[in-house]
């Protein structure tokens, strides 16, 4: 029987030499998880890692890591995943692990010809409706960072990473904590991936959106393609994303179930990736930790309200990620090799359902993001030329003033910046708690209040406004027979992973409902 064991090495010892000195019979050896400790790493405390490993000894063998899937064959009808995200592309790639072949429909294209039409919005300002940082072949996930960092508890998480592994991610992929594919390796992934679902007799249509759902009372029968062309089928899988507005309203016509949700807005703010290797790693900096990380909240205790950051970028890009041409959005991404020479995070504050925008309207939440994205718009359009990014040092910010100059204004954004007083463009109450939480995170990390540090905003898409109402055992919505609302878009996940897990989810439910299968 093979033995588990766990162990503490410095960052720079080698985990071979361990098992080698401790375990001298042992003949091969799998890593189950690795998680780095740098707490303290500031204070002159060695970063440590923390193994848990698996170790053969003779005559043993390792038990098979990945599933056996029996072939159940096709459905009557296909099943139809509208968008082609994580979420989406998960739920197909589970269902053609059984042999149940599907219909993706994606509004955007490819992942390489997608980045094409990003180029040019980033640097020219010529913005594609169908093709930008949210829509398109590997939906959002494809441009922010490609973080596959999740709190929720599933079994099918490790097969999501598994697979990650089986289209060409770094092996260690399957066993880190916090694994980063990097926008670069993503999207390589996303074209295999689709290619394999397309080698297994899935379609994959690209550059066609889906305008309406078909239904016979309150039973989805298909969909109506904006070529006109209508298609059938008896189960349909809603994962377009948190930035769908039409397919909101129009979920919203035909009354399925949604309600209010709350979500977060705020800014990104941009550092030297020195200064925050620095603060985070003190004389270890620089060394073989990669670029460091943070993760900061604060609550008001009068107000209850949280300041948090999110989706932190070490060694990435600031983005300019609208889905509207008078609109702008901000978010942040970075590469593989995390090199660039600045790290960012969103820096976000509570938004309440009902309370910071009103009760009265279900996409109420709709209109608060667009209202923030338009005068986004129109101060780039009144300073500058409408694709530059608001921007405003740290300082400023908090001195409550602006240097309309961006002499000497460094940032990773490939659109440009323009200085601009960012509480002309976000509610009060968002830059209220900004400023005192800005303070506390300085009380955490000595420096993060920086004269080289920059605010960008709006961030304002962190979450749908919305949540698509489901049956916790079926996932099938509530109101509609046949719809599965998936993914982040249905309110329902919050990230690459936790989208991901939730199509698997969704393809094992259409497996028992459609084969009366149960693993």
């Amino acid at each position: 029987m093979t033995k588990k064991i766990q162990f503490t090495l410095d960052y720079n010892e080698d985990v071979e030499v361990y098992l080698d000195s401790h375990f001298p019979d042992h003949v091969d050896y799998r890593i189950l998880n690795q998680a780095l400790d740098a707490r303290g790493a500031q204070r002159g405390k060695t970063p440590r890692y923390t193994y848990n490993v698996e170790i053969l000894s003779p005559g043993e063998q390792f038990e098979a890591a990945r599933e056996q899937f029996p072939q159940l064959g096709s459905f009557k009808n296909k099943p139809i995943i509208i968008g082609a995200g994580p979420g989406g592309l998960f739920c197909a790639l589970r269902l053609a692990d059984y042999g149940v072949p599907s219909i993706v429909i994606e509004r955007g294209d490819r992942a390489h010809n997608r980045m094409l039409h990003i180029s040019k919005f980033w640097r020219y300002g010529e913005f594609n409706t169908e093709n930008n940082v949210c829509y398109g072949e590997g939906g959002a996930g494809l441009f922010s960072d490609g973080k596959l960092i999740t709190r929720i508890k599933s079994p099918f998480v490790q097969y999501v990473m598994n697979r990650f592994v089986d289209f060409g991610a770094p092996k260690e992929t399957a066993y880190i904590s916090n694994p980063h594919l990097g926008s670069n390796k993503i999207r390589a992934l996303i074209n295999k991936m689709t290619e394999y679902l397309v080698s297994k007799g899935s379609e994959v249509r690209y550059n066609t959106r889906v305008d309406r759902l078909l239904y016979e009372g309150k039973k989805i029968i298909g969909v109506e393609l904006n070529t006109g062309e209508k298609l059938f089928s008896n189960s349909v899988v809603l994962a377009t994303g948190h930035s769908a507005k039409e397919m909101y309203y129009h979920l919203e016509e035909l009354g399925v179930e949604m309600k209010q949700k709350d979500f977060a807005v705020g800014v990104r703010i941009e550092h030297p990736r020195e200064l925050i290797d620095h603060i985070q790693y003190g004389k270890f900096a620089g060394l073989e930790l990669g670029a460091a990380r943070y993760r900061l909240s604060y609550e008001d205790p009068k107000t209850k309200k949280g300041t948090y950051s999110f989706c932190m970028c070490p060694g990435g890009y600031v983005l300019s990620s609208g889905t509207e041409a008078n609109g702008i959005v901000v978010n942040g991404m970075s590469n593989y090799a995390r090199n660039s020479r600045w790290s960012n995070a969103a820096l976000v504050v509570s938004v309440r359902a009902g309370v910071d925008f009103s009760s009265d309207k279900l996409l109420a939440g709709l209109d608060f993001q667009h209202g923030i994205e338009q005068k986004a718009y129109q101060a780039s359009m009144a300073r500058a030329h409408g694709r530059e990014l608001p921007a405003q040092t740290l300082k400023e910010f908090m001195n409550h003033s602006l240097n309309p100059s961006n002499e000497g204004v460094k940032t990773s954004t490939p659109s440009g910046i323009v200085k601009t007083p960012l509480r002309d463009i976000l509610p009060q109450f968002v830059t209220k708690h900004l400023e005192q939480a800005l303070v506390k995170f300085d009380d955490n990390l000595k420096g993060f209040i920086s004269d080289k540090a920059l605010l960008i905003a709006p961030e304002t898409r962190t979450s749908a406004p919305v949540t698509i109402a489901r049956n916790k055992e079926t996932m099938e919505s509530t109101s509609h027979q046949g719809l599965y609302p998936c993914g982040e878009g249905a309110g329902h996940a919050g990230g690459i992973t936790s989208a991901a897990v939730d199509g698997v989810k969704i393809a094992m439910s259409l497996l028992k409902t459609e084969k009366g299968f149960e693993p």
